[in-house]
C-alpha cells in the first residue's frame, strides 16, 4: 500500500513540499491479433478541457488510500473496473488549475499505476463528457496530450508490458 502525505486534495507532500498530488492509472488489456500475438491495447480518455487523450486521474479523500482512488477514478472517468498489477512510478508536472495558496507554482506528483481492466461498463458517472478509445502502445503515445504522460507509458509502462516495439506480447 502506498500512502502519501494526508491523501486529499490539494495536499502537499512533506517529502517535496509544495506538490499537489494527484494519481492515475494506466488501463490495459491483451488482445488476440489474427497472426495469434497478444496485442498491448492501452484505454485513454478524452480531456474536458482540451485536444489530446488522458489516463483517468484525479486526488483521493481522507478515507481512501491512493490505490483505492486510482480504481474508482477509472470507474468514474473510463467506465472500466480491474486490478491494479504495478506501480509504474512517481512523474512530477506542472498545472495551472492546481495553483493556489497551498501549492502556488502548481506543481503536481502523481502516482502512477498499471491496471489489468477485467470489466467495461456500459454505463459509468462520466461516459457523457467523456469519450475512451483503446489504443495500441505506439497509437496511444501519439496521441498522449502531456509530454509527462508519454514518458511514463514509453519507458516505464512498456518496459513492463510490452515485448517489441508495436505493442505486442509474444507467448
Amino acid at each position: 500500500m502506498l500512502v502519501i502525505g494526508v491523501g486529499s486534495y490539494g495536499a502537499c507532500d512533506y517529502d517535496a513540499p509544495l506538490n499537489y498530488q494527484t494519481t492515475r492509472c494506466i488501463p490495459f488489456r491483451y488482445k488476440n491479433s489474427v497472426e495469434n500475438q497478444k496485442v498491448l491495447e492501452v484505454l485513454m480518455i478524452s480531456s474536458q478541457s482540451g485536444p489530446g487523450l488522458l489516463f483517468p486521474k484525479g486526488g483521493w479523500e481522507n478515507d481512501e488510500t491512493v490505490e483505492e482512488a486510482a480504481k474508482r477514478e477509472a470507474i468514474e472517468e473510463a467506465g472500466v473496473r480491474g486490478v491494479l498489477e504495478d506501480f509504474v512510478g512517481f512523474y512530477y508536472f506542472k498545472s495551472k488549475s492546481n495553483q493556489d495558496e497551498f501549492c502556488p507554482e502548481g506543481l503536481c506528483k502523481a502516482s502512477v499505476f498499471a491496471m489489468r481492466v477485467e470489466e467495461e461498463l456500459e454505463v459509468w458517472p462520466e461516459q457523457s463528457t467523456r469519450q475512451r478509445a483503446w489504443l495500441t502502445v505506439p497509437e496511444a503515445i501519439k496521441r498522449c496530450r502531456y509530454p509527462w504522460i508519454k514518458e511514463a507509458l514509453e519507458k516505464d509502462f512498456s518496459q513492463r508490458y510490452c515485448t517489441d516495439s508495436t505493442g505486442n506480447k509474444n507467448d
